[in-house]
């Protein structure tokens, strides 16, 4: 009976509309991502290379050796901690620029939707664009923010070369654009029941009591999830960053090693050195770190997070 019910639901019209609104986002998935992940696993066991591509040798399997390369690769240490260091320090930066213009757009009325459009525009500026402003802007002896420094007595660092400071203008440049992230908490900040603020005032509690019991765990799913997505956009951060330093025009020939992420790496070695075996097998690593830290936030985000309906054991 089961079974039949089963069947009997692909008659219906409705049924197959549905399949077919879903079937673009479907075909898309499987033809250019679950079917370039099936790809990439099975390179990543090959040596698969640019005598490969060429025709002028044969791709045979080579198990796990693309695998232990990476374990003696020392370039793929250094890659992973620029990348990490750069994460840990773009994700909290990110969150706390964007959580305070939100709640600053909160209380600023008209002039709200003015501010909100400008603080949301480097958002959309192109990231190529964004890398090729990092040179201009923090060029160590002609740049617009060391020229700002000395104005006040300050001598500017020399942020694209010295290896101190290239990450960190890597995060300011990424901090730039935090409109998106903003806006979340913006609609999460406005979502805050109003008397929960007005109970806790009547019971005496101080602004940073209010925004400490009843801000953050109203925003808390907001605050999440902008976190996890961070995450993920720090660890595969590429696109500014090569256009500073290792594309054409970048700030020198030899591109300095703090620079180096861990997704240029992986390009570099696919489509500069064309070692697409090797490639693959580090693209698989960094699909396991993400996984891996993705799982561990979520796990641990049900401590700290609260959702309106549920009980907080």
């Amino acid at each position: 009976m089961r079974s039949r019910g089963w069947l009997s639901g692909f008659r219906k019209p409705e049924t197959w509309f549905a399949y077919g609104f879903i079937f673009p986002w479907l075909f898309g998935f499987i033809a250019l991502t679950a079917g370039p992940m099936v790809a990439s696993f099975y390179f990543s066991l090959t040596n698969y290379s640019v005598e490969q591509i060429a025709g002028l040798e044969k791709t045979s399997y080579v198990g796990a050796k693309n695998y232990r390369q990476l374990l003696e690769d020392e370039k793929i240490t250094l890659a992973l901690e620029n990348t990490f260091i750069y994460t840990v320090m773009m994700v909290p930066a990110t969150i706390i620029v964007a959580l305070t213009l939100a709640m600053i757009l909160l209380r600023v009325g008209r002039a709200g939707d003015f501010f909100r459009t400008v603080f949301y525009l480097p958002q959309i500026t192109p990231p190529v664009a964004v890398g090729i402003l990092l040179l201009v802007l923090f060029n160590g002896q002609q740049g617009i923010v060391n020229r700002g420094l000395e104005l006040i007595g300050i001598p500017g660092p020399f942020w694209t070369t010295d290896p101190e400071w290239i990450k960190p203008s890597l995060v300011i440049m990424s901090v730039w654009a935090v409109g998106g992230t903003m806006v979340i908490y913006l609609a999460a900040l406005r979502g805050v029941p109003q008397q929960l603020y007005e109970a806790a005032a009547m019971d005496g509690a101080p602004a940073w009591r209010r925004f400490k019991d009843v801000t953050l765990p109203m925003i808390s799913p907001s605050l999440f999830f902008t976190f996890i997505i961070l995450t993920i956009a720090g660890l595969n951060t590429f696109t500014e960053v090569y256009t500073a330093y290792f594309g054409t025009g970048s700030a020198g020939a030899e591109s300095p090693e703090a620079a180096l992420m861990y997704a240029i790496y992986l390009f570099r070695q696919a489509f500069e050195f064309f070692n697409m075996g090797y490639a693959s097998a580090m693209a698989w690593l960094l699909f396991v770190i993400v996984m891996t830290v993705t799982l561990v936030q979520i796990v641990v985000s049900r401590r700290f997070v609260f959702y309106q309906g549920s009980a907080r054991e």
